[in-house]
């Protein structure tokens, strides 16, 4: 009979980053410690961090073969525990799919624990990477050496507390699959309580007339319509029942942006209002003022390109990917200038999916299924050791009367 919970220890590595790289999984019964699977493989050239991520993922998949219902991953890579436990951003976009095929394989368990621990207690699956970078090194391409099950007396207590005057720092994380009963979980992240988050609370301006019309509307500076304004004082009202102690309202140099960012600082006892250059919409190029239908007749294969990666960018225009480092500016100065407070950024459809996108460790997919609505609201938490929090994305009940 399958067990119910197992341990996977996964490690990997590149000698020279990038390098002759490879991975090292080891599957154990939580509660006796045996060695149920063992996975290695050389992977040819590759970074450390995609070392890592290939260990867990042969890690994963080991455990799913097996049968497992609940996991706890241990590895060395903080980064890896980290991402997976979405407290931090995945930067670097060779990781994103490496990430998503780990999140996917997440998702066949009733539960996974991610769990960091020192490179000392990580020997097995490091002398397992060890023996597939040797592979590596001596080939030069991909090889699999994936060693045969055999059990083990353990080392260690695998599972209960820490012995006294272990020193292991553990970063872990819960995390459900779809319809798991979440009335029983486990605390999902561990408090702070050395630091306080710096708020940042997302708005979208009102409507447009381009809006309405479902046209691109990128650098043209289309102002405000009547229902726009009235959107932007209920947009206001609501920022100002949510945070009444806002530092600094921060916004796109548009007028779309600028009057909804005055609106709100007004709200919340006139703060000042600053603009960023690097809050503006993405530049759509040729498809400036034009609807979807329209660019679909006069660029189709150009605008299937450009839905198929954040890399592409429309004619003459700006790649998301180009975005994104914008975005990406403005945060870690606001991190900077306000830790602990509350800021206010008021932007556009791109730049604000974007932040979520990452905030969420989410898949670039999730730039074309999240739908954000004008004067919508979207509130995250960001913590100066790299945690990240979404407390809501695209409210608009306060725009119900509007």
């Amino acid at each position: 009979m399958a067990p119910r919970t197992v341990l996977i220890e996964a490690d990997g590595g590149s000698r020279g980053n990038p390098g002759p790289a490879g991975y090292g999984a080891v599957v154990r019964d939580l509660a006796t410690g045996a060695v149920l699977a063992e996975r290695n493989e050389a992977i040819g050239t590759a970074t450390n961090n995609v070392a890592e991520y290939r260990g867990l993922i042969a890690g994963l998949a080991a455990a799913a073969e097996l049968g497992a219902d609940e996991v706890e991953v241990r590895m060395d890579s903080k980064l890896v525990v980290e991402q997976m436990c979405g407290r931090w951003q995945i930067k670097h976009p060779g990781l994103r799919p490496l990430a998503a095929e780990a999140a996917k394989l997440v998702g066949r368990f009733a539960a996974v624990r991610f769990s960091w621990i020192p490179r000392d207690r990580n020997t097995h699956a490091d002398a397992l990477a060890n023996a597939a970078m040797d592979a590596a090194a001596t080939s030069g391409t991909a090889v699999p050496t994936v060693a045969p099950p055999r059990l083990v007396e353990p080392p260690r207590r695998l599972g209960g507390p820490e012995p006294a005057g272990g020193g292991a720092a553990e970063i872990a994380a819960r995390t459900q699959s779809p319809g798991a009963d979440l009335s029983t979980a486990p605390v999902s992240w561990e408090p702070r309580p050395t630091f306080t988050a710096t708020r940042l609370i997302l708005v979208r301006h009102g409507e447009t007339e381009y809006t309405e019309q479902g046209r691109y509307s990128g650098r043209g500076d289309i102002p405000l319509s009547a229902k726009g304004r009235a959107q932007v004082r209920a947009t206001a009202a609501r920022v100002a029942a949510l945070a009444p102690d806002v530092a600094a309202v921060i916004s796109s140099p548009l007028s779309r942006c600028t009057a909804t960012a005055e609106a709100i600082a007004a709200a919340t006892g006139d703060v000042p209002v600053r603009r960023d250059d690097d809050l503006i919409e993405c530049d759509f190029g040729a498809w400036e003022g034009r609807t979807f239908a329209e660019v679909r007749e006069g660029w189709a294969g150009e605008l299937d390109a450009w839905l198929a990666s954040p890399r592409i960018a429309p004619p003459d225009g700006e790649s998301f990917a180009q975005v994104a480092q914008r975005c990406a500016r403005v945060t870690e100065r606001l991190l900077a200038g306000y830790p602990g407070q509350t800021v206010v950024l008021v932007s556009h459809v791109s730049p604000i999916k974007l932040m979520l996108r990452d905030a969420l460790a989410a898949t670039d997919a999730f730039l074309h299924r999240l739908y954000l609505d004008a004067a919508g609201v979207s509130v995250l938490d960001r913590w100066p050791d790299g945690g990240v929090a979404v407390r809501s994305v695209n409210e608009t009940a306060h725009l119900a009367e509007v």
